[in-house]
């Protein structure tokens, strides 16, 4: 009898769990000959190779593949590949994962994580059963899901909760947002159950996916789900979350760097990266409206080649089968209550019928210096003025200075704009779709309530 093989998909950035999640892995795995484990080590001079002889990774043998070496060896009978790339040549995580698709040699199925994960016995047999039985109502079903937590200093992970995604804004830049939450019901469900967005920390599909619906390398880390799970719908796969836990995810990542910590203007200066993090992470913002449809194409003339959307079914039938709108940043009540997605959902005929279904999702981003707060009028400068504050106010206004949200800034804001000279922070709301936010102010007050200062800020769309 054939064995059933798995492309195993991991990015690991300078991560020190990462052998361990292998081990994790293959040790958990009913048949670790099946598995073979493809790796973009991004690592610094210091993280070595070495650190895998040592712990036991025999048959050590290295390839030259498409200008990269390539790491080949083996633990307790399965393969890994580890693609060696200096961590100052990476370009993010998308990028990464599409280094790591390009070595899919025809696997039967393909898991996609990161390098910090823990797993349950048998997880191999238990998805590709789950996948299976997913076949009389989907022809190209995908499990993924958010992952409830594990802490890398406890012997064990404590929830055996499975997880949804759901929706949570979309962000200033246009980029829909999700966040997890355990799966309603889940003791009384006896299979996976349709889902809406997809999570790239873990991903288990039929092996073609990782060809069909390749991680876009000009992406750099937000945006990669929204934009594989759209992509994914419109090739004719369908989402869905596994009923029961297979695998925990470190979302503390202690004491790990992270990219953006590495990629700084100091490393481009010194000719360490051609590009900081935050150019790929803006070039990356401006390609993922463009690919929604949310902004006029400047960087790919409405062209992304197989990085765009399939033929099996449209951007409006994902919208219509996920409520929501890219082009509005809209979204319906019902996945807003995270209610079930409809099979075969379509948008109303009329325009105005989808529209009055939908709300538009705003994120609001806040960031003045202390200087915006100089009150020339009574001759205070904007330290005076900050050290006296004590309560502040933000009003949000569409172009008709109709007031679309108000709050109150919370102490810990004042504090930090006391510490820092910069008041920064982030106001998320919902208003009616054609409110467009257009502009803010914000006030200041002392303890007695008088009036310190009001500031008036464009909103830049």
């Amino acid at each position: 009898m054939e064995i059933s093989t798995i492309f195993v998909q991991i990015a690991s950035y300078r991560d020190s769990q990462l052998i361990q999640t292998i081990f994790n892995l293959i040790k958990h795995s009913d048949q670790p000959d099946r598995l073979r484990i493809v790796v973009c080590w991004q690592h610094a001079p210091d993280e070595m190779l070495g650190e895998f002889w040592k712990k036991g990774f025999t048959k050590w043998r290295f390839e030259t593949i498409d200008g990269w070496t390539v790491h080949i060896m083996e633990y307790n009978g399965a393969r890994i590949d580890l693609i060696d790339v200096p961590h100052f040549k990476s370009q993010g995580a998308c990028w990464a994962r599409n280094l790591i698709q390009q070595h899919y040699r025809g696997e039967h199925y393909t898991l996609q994580i990161d390098a910090h994960h823990r797993f349950v016995d048998g997880w191999d047999t238990l998805l590709i059963e789950m996948l299976e039985s997913l076949r009389d109502e989907s022809p190209k079903p995908v499990l993924t899901a958010y992952l409830p937590g594990y802490d890398p200093d406890l012997p064990t992970p404590q929830s055996s909760e499975p997880h949804s995604i759901q929706f949570n804004r979309f962000n200033s830049e246009g980029v829909l947002m999700v966040i997890g939450s355990v799966l309603p019901n889940w003791k009384t469900i006896d299979r996976p159950v349709r889902a809406r967005f997809y999570c790239a920390a873990f991903a288990f599909a039929d092996g073609r996916f990782a060809a069909t619906v390749r991680h876009d390398p000009e992406y750099f880390f937000y945006g990669e789900e929204i934009s594989i799970a759209a992509r994914a719908f419109t090739h004719g796969y369908d989402l869905y979350h596994p009923h029961r836990v297979i695998t925990w995810h470190d979302y503390t990542r202690k004491h790990n760097p992270r990219i953006w910590s590495d990629h700084t203007n100091e490393a481009k200066k010194n000719g360490d990266v051609s590009k900081t993090w935050w150019d790929r992470d803006s070039h990356s913002f401006q390609r993922n409206r463009e690919l929604f449809g949310m902004a006029e194409p400047v960087l790919t003339n409405g062209e992304f080649g197989k990085y765009g959307f399939g033929t099996e079914r449209t951007l409006a039938d994902y919208e219509a089968y996920a409520g929501i709108c890219f082009r509005f940043r809209g979204v319906q009540r019902t996945t807003l209550d995270n209610a079930p997605p409809v099979p075969g959902a379509t948008r109303p005929d009329s325009n105005a019928e989808w529209m009055a279904s939908l709300v538009r999702s705003n994120e609001i981003s806040v960031c003045l210096h202390e200087h915006a707060f100089q009150n020339d009028e009574q001759r205070q400068d904007s330290r005076a003025i900050l050290l006296s504050a004590a309560q502040g106010h933000l009003v949000v206004y569409d172009s008709n200075e109709t007031a679309l949200h108000s709050q109150d800034l919370e102490a810990d804001v004042l504090t930090k704009l006391k510490e820092s000279s910069w008041l920064e922070f982030r106001a998320v709301f919902l208003s009616d779709i054609e409110r467009i936010p257009a502009c803010y102010t914000v006030e200041l007050f002392n303890d007695a309530g008088d009036l310190l200062a009001r500031i008036k800020q464009a909103i830049e769309t």
